[in-house]
Order: C-alpha cells, then sequence, then structure tokens
C-alpha cells in the first residue's frame, strides 16, 4: 500500500491550516479531518468555469474574476472554453497555495498561471470585487466548502447580504456570480434571490465519470 505523503502545510490568515498531500499520483488539500480538493474529484470545479461561460451567451471578450485558486482546476478549464480576448483574473489569499502550484504541481498546473490572460492577485476575493477596476462579466466563487466559512470566518462576508449586493455591484447587466458549494443551503440561495439575482441551481457529479458526491452550482444573473 502507498502512503500518503505530506507536502507542505499551509496557515491560512486568521483560519485554519491546510496541508497538501500526494498519494500516488494524486494529491489533495485537506484542512482538518475534510478533504477539501483533490485531483480524484474535480468535475464541479471545472464545471463551474465551463457552465458560468455557456451561461454568457453572446458576451465576446469576457473578463471573469475567480476566486481562489485552488489547485486550478476552474482556471484551466476557463482558459480552454473562452475564445476571443478573454481576460481572468484570479484572487488567491493564500500564498503557499501558488507556491505549490509552481513547485510540486507544477505538471499538474501546466503553466496556467503564466498564460497572457491571466492576471494573478494576491489577496482576498472580496477586496479584489470591491477594488475591480470595472463591470465584470463574471465572478466564480470557490473559496470554502461552501456559504459556510470553513476554512476561513471572514468568508462568510462574501456569502452575506452585504457580499453579495458588492458582488452585485462589481457586475455588469446580466453578469453572473457563480458560487461552488459541497452541499445544498436553502438559505444562501433565498438570500441571493433577495439581493435580485435570478438564481439557477444546478447538481454537478465530482467525478468525470458521474460518480461521487453531488455538488452545488449556483448561477446568479443580474438584471
Amino acid at each position: 500500500m502507498i502512503a500518503r505523503e505530506l507536502l507542505g502545510t499551509a496557515q491560512v490568515p486568521d483560519g485554519e491550516e491546510l496541508k497538501l498531500y500526494r498519494h500516488d499520483r494524486d494529491f489533495m488539500i485537506v484542512l482538518g479531518y475534510n478533504e477539501l480538493m483533490s485531483t480524484r474529484m474535480r468535475t464541479s470545479e471545472e464545471a463551474l468555469a465551463t457552465m458560468t461561460i455557456e451561461r454568457l451567451v453572446g458576451v465576446r471578450d469576457p473578463h471573469l474574476l475567480v476566486g481562489g485558486y485552488g489547485m486550478g482546476f476552474t482556471l484551466r478549464a476557463a482558459l480552454a472554453k473562452v475564445e476571443g480576448n478573454a481576460r481572468i483574473t484570479v484572487a488567491e489569499l493564500v500564498p503557499e497555495i501558488i507556491e505549490w502550484a509552481r513547485g510540486p504541481m507544477a505538471e499538474l498546473t501546466a503553466g496556467c498561471l503564466d498564460d497572457p490572460r491571466v492576471r494573478l492577485v494576491r489577496g482576498d476575493v472580496a477586496e479584489a470585487i470591491l477594488l475591480a477596476p470595472e463591470l465584470l462579466d463574471a465572478i466564480l466563487l470557490d473559496v470554502d466548502n461552501g456559504p459556510d466559512g470553513l476554512v476561513r470566518a471572514d468568508n462568510k462576508r462574501l456569502y452575506s447580504k452585504a457580499g453579495l449586493h458588492n458582488a452585485r455591484k462589481a457586475l455588469r447587466s446580466g453578469g453572473i456570480l457563480a458560487v461552488w458549494s459541497a452541499d445544498k443551503d436553502p438559505k444562501f440561495r433565498r438570500r441571493m434571490e433577495e439581493c435580485h439575482f435570478e438564481v439557477e441551481e444546478v447538481e454537478v457529479r465530482a467525478r468525470a465519470n458521474g460518480k461521487g458526491p453531488r455538488h452545488v452550482i449556483w448561477f446568479g444573473r443580474t438584471e
């Protein structure tokens, strides 16, 4: 049996410790007893990008904001899907995540952080939303296990009414706020609707073979 190898640790600002493991050819990022992400289950994170872009009908050269980088599944899927002079801003709070991407996971990263269409912002995606220099076509959020602030208590502000209003103000008319979650959350969906998003909820399996846990993505379109 191949043992799981610890490759690195990272302290989330004002949060918990993350651990990067490798098991055979697979990588996983773990928080306590929770496996936050792994190369074995990536389909829903990729769908966060592909399904968002499919909903940007008629938008040329879209500008997307992705928070956070994680293992880059969403970013790579977005780069493969967009056309024209699209731009993708990636906000990542934990510096070690980017170090791991360029280090032990460089083969998985496949140079996506150096793509000329990508701008990397080191910091909180909530601040990146507030400081966006222009209106965005889409904001894609996968910074936690869902709208519950598991990794970091401050993440809850993204999913509060104030955070949702900030996201709405940063989006152009017809723009999309897409939020990934490990589980359903009817209260959060209602909160999105109360903040004047037209909400669509989609379940996506975690594995490419249609198996694994059912994850949830909410697509909130602005008026």
